[in-house]
């Protein structure tokens, strides 16, 4: 059955796919490889905010405790914060302020979490802690002005519901984002703090007993957050992890899900920010790097800004060490791209997406329909992807009646279009069928760029009564981007296609 897409919208697409994208600890931002990557993500996507851990761990360097004339004194260093900021500020991105984790000198005890070993205790100073979360939110407003940082989103910890992030339990977070947000207040009344950065998995308790503590104490919250994975148990093998997964729904049951559980409160119409979301949570899954996941992840895209003001992509390349050096270019790392800025196939689905018009004209369970002010149409289709498994799709097709320039208009249209899919744009496949090279040469990584780019095609189709008629038929998980746009005939009335070899007497013109 042919799909009619209405000539009028019926809403305004949201853009909270892009408002925010993770990445590793803030350090790794020094690194050429990192540089380089996030220049390319920003010039194909075009993300607004960016999200990590370990503002306030050891490898930022802030937090400098030192003896003098018998007492301990502190010092606040920002050497490497104010190199990280300006980076991504000279690439047009703003950092989302995770404060976290503990600094070694001022925490309570030795628990750590990853490879780099950030601290997950309580302070054991709260004056002290305090202190320091206004010198830090302190010395970004003198740097970079209060109108600017107050437009940057500061969340409280990482989620504390997980013992791995956090030793101490609920009661001491909800102390620690007492004294977290009055500080950051502190500062100024008007810049934005928020919380908790929840895990998924949690029971609703967790959220409604903070949800009642911040109004009871009448405490600072001017956003609410949480993070969404849909993948099940780890199954280890070396260097990798394998999971099930749950449907791409369940990302947005996730999403969702806060406003249902502080439905009644004073949070409930708070701003929602899903400070992470993915598949697979281990950084290890090979998923991430399949055609598979870009499919899986296309409906999320186009339907997350229905419940969430914000869903962040964890993350943005694979310069990325939780679990340790990564050990191959394709190693099953959250990122949309590789080390050395090699794309992977949901990279291309976050570019397709930058390419769509504002304004909704069709969505459905496999393709969403928009225009641009200019009149394009731009038609984002993907094949239906089996999280349990199954024998991939072929040949699913997507039938449109496209409204194409002004109703009743005649002519052609110009139809351009990209594809990934198990067989185009997948640079995983490619470094499969290399035989998995743990450090490609030079020849094999322009192999696998060139590999990674989407396939294109063109074609005139014919427009009918303001309509075109195109058939998407989709390759096994293939996500693919269709942009259509009224052709205005500029052929001059000598071209006469029949004699472009020289050959045949064709019509005669004037001299």
């Amino acid at each position: 059955m042919r799909i009619v897409v209405p000539h009028q919208p019926s809403a305004q697409l949201s853009d909270a796919w892009r408002h925010c994208v993770g990445t590793g600890r803030l350090d790794l931002a020094l690194r050429r490889d990192y540089q380089e990557s996030l220049a390319l993500t920003q010039r194909d996507i075009g993300f607004r905010y960016i999200r990590g851990h370990g503002l306030l761990s050891d490898g930022m360097g802030v937090h400098r405790p030192y003896d003098y004339a018998g007492e301990r004194r502190v010092r606040h260093a920002f050497t490497y914060v104010d190199q990280v900021v300006d980076s991504y500020l000279e690439l047009g991105i703003a950092p989302f302020l995770e404060l976290g984790f503990m600094p070694s000198e001022l925490a309570s005890g030795e628990e750590t979490v990853f490879w780099w070993k950030g601290n997950i205790t309580p302070p054991r100073d709260e004056k002290e802690w305090a202190d320091l979360v206004r010198a830090v939110v302190g010395h970004l407003v003198e740097r970079y002005g209060i109108d600017q940082v107050r437009q940057w989103p500061i969340e409280v910890w990482n989620e504390p519901n997980l013992d791995i992030f956090w030793s101490a339990g609920q009661d001491a977070y909800h102390r620690l984002y007492e004294v977290t947000s009055l500080a950051v207040k502190e500062v100024d009344a008007e810049l934005q703090v928020g919380g908790p950065s929840l895990a998924p998995g949690y029971q609703d308790e967790w959220i409604e007993r903070f949800g009642a503590f911040v109004e009871a104490r009448d405490l600072p919250i001017d956003f609410v957050s949480r993070h969404a994975y849909s993948s099940g148990p780890e199954r280890h093998v070396p260097f990798g992890t394998h999971q099930t997964l749950m449907p791409a729904s369940a990302l947005l049951e996730q999403f969702a899900a806060p406003r249902r559980q502080l439905a009644g409160t004073g949070l409930a119409d708070l701003p929602l920010h899903i400070t992470e979301f993915n598949s697979s949570y281990r950084p290890d899954n090979p998923i991430h790097d399949t055609a598979f996941h870009a499919a899986y992840l296309a409906p999320v895209l186009a339907n997350g800004g229905d419940v969430a003001d914000s869903f962040s992509y964890w993350t943005f390349c694979d310069v990325f060490e939780e679990v340790g050096i990564p050990t191959a270019p394709f190693h099953g790392g959250f990122g949309l791209l590789t080390h050395r800025q090699i794309k992977k196939p949901t990279y291309h689905l976050y570019a397709f997406m930058a390419e769509m018009g504002d304004q909704i004209l069709a969505r459905g369970e496999d393709h969403l329909v928009t225009r641009h002010g200019d009149g394009r149409v731009t038609v984002l289709a993907w094949a239906p992807a089996d999280p349990t498994g199954g024998e991939p799709v072929e040949g699913h097709t997507v039938r449109l009646s496209l409204p194409v320039g002004a109703p009743g208009s005649h002519g052609a249209a110009f139809a351009r279009r990209r594809s990934v899919s198990e067989e185009d744009g997948n640079s995983w496949a490619a470094w499969c069928e290399m035989g998995r090279p743990l450090a490609p040469s030079d020849r094999q990584l322009d192999a696998l760029r060139e590999a990674a780019e989407p396939a294109r095609s063109h074609r005139s189709v014919p427009v009918t009564g303001g309509r075109a008629d195109v058939d998407l038929v989709l390759r096994r998980n293939e996500v693919t981007l269709l942009e259509v746009t009224p052709v205005v005939d500029e052929t001059p009335e000598w071209w006469d296609g029949d004699r472009l070899f020289g050959l045949g007497a064709g019509r005669q013109y004037p001299h």
